[in-house]
């Protein structure tokens, strides 16, 4: 365990380095209208590769949301629309989109978030703690020991289950991840016991939110 969150952190330092762009949310705003066709619509669902509900990212950390881009446009992360949006951002377009959907989500009223999860069936916990989960993700799968880790409290179930399983997929052209912490960990997993983790996370209340934005601005 010890040793797993020292890479972690290593690894999180380096993925940091592609936030260490200046960031402005004004020109993330401005720069948002691709992004706002499927974040910007509250419950929209992607069909192409996988169907899902599209992740919620405002309210996520910047650093996270800034290193998964980077990831989309190295090929790290397979996703043709991603990848293909990703390729055509700046390091500059990257971090001020960071930076607005991460001061987006703080726009949006809700209730506080618990300092604590709430307690996950027996299965579900046996899972979290073979897994690591809390971690890297924090206690309370809101609030990660890293910004460049996301917030997975309250997202999608569904996005959740396809991202865990995208760990395990290689040698395919449009779907996959390559973290090599995070294949370690899920690869333990059978499709069933990441659906149940992935149902978890999503009944936690959390800080994400899809912000209705319309493309006439």
């Amino acid at each position: 365990m010890k040793k797993l969150l020292q890479i972690s952190l290593a690894l999180a330092a380096l993925f940091g380095a592609a936030a260490a762009q200046a960031q402005s949310v004004e020109a993330g705003q401005k720069k948002a209208a691709m992004c706002i066709g499927c974040h910007g619509i509250p419950g929209y669902q992607a069909s192409f590769p996988e169907v899902h509900k599209v992740p919620m990212i405002s309210g996520q950390n910047a650093k996270y949301i800034a290193s998964a881009l980077g990831a989309y446009a190295k090929g790290e992360r397979k996703h043709p629309t991603m990848g293909g949006i990703a390729k055509s951002l700046s390091d500059q377009d990257i971090a001020d989109l960071a930076a607005f959907y991460e001061a987006q989500g703080k726009s949006v009223a809700g209730p506080a978030v618990p300092d604590a999860a709430a307690e996950p069936s027996a299965q579900v916990k046996e899972l979290l703690n073979k897994g690591a989960c809390a971690s890297c993700h924090g206690a309370n799968f809101s609030k990660p020991i890293d910004g460049s880790y996301p917030k997975l409290a309250g997202q999608h179930a569904d996005y959740l289950n396809v991202a865990l399983k995208s760990y395990q997929t290689s040698g395919n052209a449009v779907v996959g991840r390559g973290n090599a912490i995070m294949a370690g960990q899920v690869k333990q997993f059978s499709h069933d016991e990441l659906k149940a983790i992935a149902k978890y996370l999503a009944s936690l209340p959390g800080e994400l939110h899809t912000v209705p934005q319309s493309r006439f601005r």
